[in-house]
């Protein structure tokens, strides 16, 4: 008799975006939801989900500082996994989520952040937070999120005024570009083709506002490198 398979390894919850970190052979989560948590998931397989630890992130009030990891005890959810784990850090609807040379970067839409956790130190601290910007803030709605070889993040809105805002490592942010007519629509998955010269994206009702409309754009550099 063929043993049955787990389904919910990696939790289950609202589930919003992943990344892997081959360093260390996990992957980190984003829960949407106005409580949720931000996850880690260690395979017992690289590269085989079905089984492995789910963990959920610790750590105080504030915005920066050490963090540390807990496993969460029963991953199928039939208690919340965010309510299960005394301690666990709140986040205002995790969205995009990107990893890239010992860091990762994860987006809250509840109060426009974006993340940055540090998984060699183990530290986590703000990126972007549109509260503490002088005048206008650049970027607002932050939803999913990528990046470049030079370490150039690309956030893009869902709502806002339907741009993709770039933040450079010594935090510059400023507008990459701006899509016209479609405010009822949202920039989707930002992704670089595997040289690093190719931006593809999509506005995921187009002009139409319906669900299928959706338009698929690319944008070709060169970008910084």
């Amino acid at each position: 008799m063929k043993a049955a398979v787990r389904r919910d390894a990696m939790g289950r919850f609202k589930h919003e975006a992943a990344a892997a970190d081959p360093v260390r052979r996990t992957i980190y989560l984003t829960e949407d939801v106005t409580d949720g948590c931000f996850y880690r998931f260690t395979p017992t397989t690289w590269g085989d989900l079905s089984a492995g630890r789910l963990e959920v992130l610790k750590m105080g009030s504030g915005t920066s500082g050490p963090v540390t990891w807990a496993t969460v005890p029963d991953p199928s959810g039939a208690t919340a996994t965010r309510n299960q784990v005394s301690g666990a850090k709140r986040f205002t609807g995790g969205e995009g989520c990107y990893y890239a040379n010992d860091t990762c970067w994860f987006t809250t839409k509840g109060d426009n952040r974006v993340w940055q956790y540090n998984a060699a130190a183990q530290t986590i601290e703000l990126a972007y937070d549109d509260s503490l910007v002088n005048g206008t803030a650049p970027l607002t709605g932050v939803d999913n999120v990528t990046g470049t070889a030079a370490g150039d993040l690309f956030v893009s809105e869902d709502g806002g005024n339907m741009e993709i805002c770039v933040i450079t490592p010594d935090d510059v942010v400023a507008t990459f570009l701006r899509i016209e007519g479609q405010s009822s629509s949202e920039i989707t998955g930002p992704a670089f083709s595997p040289d690093g010269r190719r931006l593809y994206f999509s506005s995921q009702r187009g002009t139409s506002g319906s669900s299928s409309g959706g338009i698929t754009y690319e944008v070709t550099g060169p970008f910084r490198s």
